[in-house]
């Protein structure tokens, strides 16, 4: 310990290093449940790409693990200490380096939040399009490293799809550039996402060049009352095999919906099964509302509410933005699934969650980004019964089972970390499991970069 704190402090200024065990304790997790946190030996706060370069030479030369963080707000426990590690946490590299409107890129440090890129490159008229709903305290570097998603997915698409380029610091400290600035190229191995969703396991996030958009018109929404959640999953399906492009397409289980009326009073009728939301920012979302409603109706909406105006849109959402913090309000705690089923399963999804809530005898709602069969069942629980957790870990776990029966995958933008880790090998095959277990040693031959996470 001695000779790591030594080291360390000859390529940092003091304030980089925290030692204070009552405060390193408190980045030794992320927001996930049932994840296993060890203790710290360090953490280290750098500014400057050579001190994560200095941290990760010291690092190699002791053989001290490091665990790379963000804003913690993951849902796997990736970004979770390991005992005696150094985590590097990023959040001090902050910047917007550059937004160029001509090349429609950005080039940001990993510490950047989210929202604030989001409002930065809107000054100009422009859009960066990956929204998770934590992105209002997410950075930059945690939605690369989790391959983040969000509720406009079903149109502008997942973090992977806007990173260009980073440069990345390695294990052994050398600087790797990748990818490009440009709007196509292809030279090589494509080793930009072979980071994307990496967790920290290949390499330090120091920069990355990010694609824009042009910002999008005010979207218009509907919400529409189903009475199963077969119904509005057929409304889903129709939507899509229709050609439709909706910015946003959200459902909510009956169990949530109850949830959010508890919390808010918003007045949805207890009858209510299924609430499908969706949303158009096309030049005439009315009209595109008018079509997605009348297929609705067609599935069986007992009820089709369009928004006439933006204010009207985001009530309507409203409902769809409570839906965690109403059933995080149920019991003590949560847990976050994020099972990602073909479209055409996605009833089938929920209605086999709803089974295995009532064989467990728990809550556990239900909220989608239904245009992309990404779903959230959030399993309910109360920590301090020994019982209720053990029963929420196994419903847990059927859900995951369940969504790979039906094609889908553990994950669709949470990450693996420590949760999903034994559902990893089940998901990949021998096969898989062996090549990428090879593509780590490659990377990081030691073994150095958050242990113990993904295999």
């Amino acid at each position: 310990m001695d000779d790591l704190l030594v080291r360390l402090r000859t390529g940092l200024p003091a304030d980089a290093l925290i030692t204070d065990p009552d405060i390193t304790v408190s980045y030794a997790n992320d927001m996930a449940s049932f994840c296993p946190a060890g203790t710290p030996a360090v953490v280290v706060l750098p500014r400057t790409v050579e001190q994560v370069q200095h941290v990760m030479r010291t690092a190699t030369a002791l053989r001290v693990p490091v665990v790379p963080q963000g804003a913690r707000t993951g849902l796997s426990g990736a970004a979770n200490a390991s005992d005696g590690c150094i985590v590097l946490s990023l959040i001090k590299m902050d910047r917007i380096l550059e937004i160029n409107p001509v090349d429609r890129i950005a080039v940001v440090e990993p510490g950047v939040i989210n929202a604030t890129l989001s409002r930065a490159v809107a000054e100009v008229g422009l859009a960066y399009p990956p929204d998770p709903s934590s992105w209002e305290m997410c950075t930059i570097g945690g939605n690369i490293g989790t391959a983040s998603g969000g509720l406009c997915c079903v149109k502008y698409g997942v973090t992977a799809e806007y990173v260009l380029g980073l440069d990345v610091v390695l294990a052994d400290g050398r600087l790797l550039t990748t990818g490009r600035r440009t709007a196509k190229g292809v030279a090589g191995y494509d080793l930009t996402r072979l980071f994307v969703g990496s967790e920290g396991s290949l390499g330090i996030v120091v920069k990355a060049v990010l694609a824009l958009k042009p910002e999008p018109p005010q979207q218009l929404a509907l919400a529409a009352e189903f009475g199963s959640a077969a119904a509005a999953c057929d409304a889903v399906c129709r939507i899509m095999e229709g050609g439709h492009t909706p910015s946003l397409l959200e459902i909510m289980d009956r169990t949530t919906v109850r949830a959010v009326n508890a919390m808010a009073g918003m007045g949805l009728p207890e009858s209510t099964e299924a609430l499908l939301l969706a949303a158009f920012d096309t030049p005439d979302p009315a009209a595109d509302l008018a079509a997605v409603g009348a297929l609705c109706a067609a599935a069986g909406a007992t009820e089709v509410v369009p928004a006439e105006n933006a204010a009207e849109s985001e009530l309507l959402l409203q409902a769809r933005r409570l839906a965690l913090p109403a059933l995080e309000a149920v019991r003590t705690a949560t847990m976050i699934d994020d099972v990602c089923v073909p479209r055409s399963r996605l009833a089938a999804l929920i209605d086999g969650t709803a089974a295995i809530a009532e064989k467990y005898d728990l809550t556990i709602g239900v909220c989608a980004h239904a245009g992309d069969g990404n779903t959230h069942p959030v399993v309910c629980f109360d920590q301090a019964d020994p019982d209720e957790s053990r029963r929420a870990r196994e419903s847990f776990d059927e859900i995951m089972g369940l969504g790979l029966e039906l094609g889908g995958t553990i994950t669709g933008e949470h990450g693996v970390g420590v949760l999903k880790k034994e559902w990893l090998s089940r998901e990949l095959g021998p096969v898989g499991l062996e090549l990428q277990r090879g593509i780590k040693q490659t990377f990081d031959p030691l073994g150095l970069l958050n242990p113990g996470k993904l295999f």
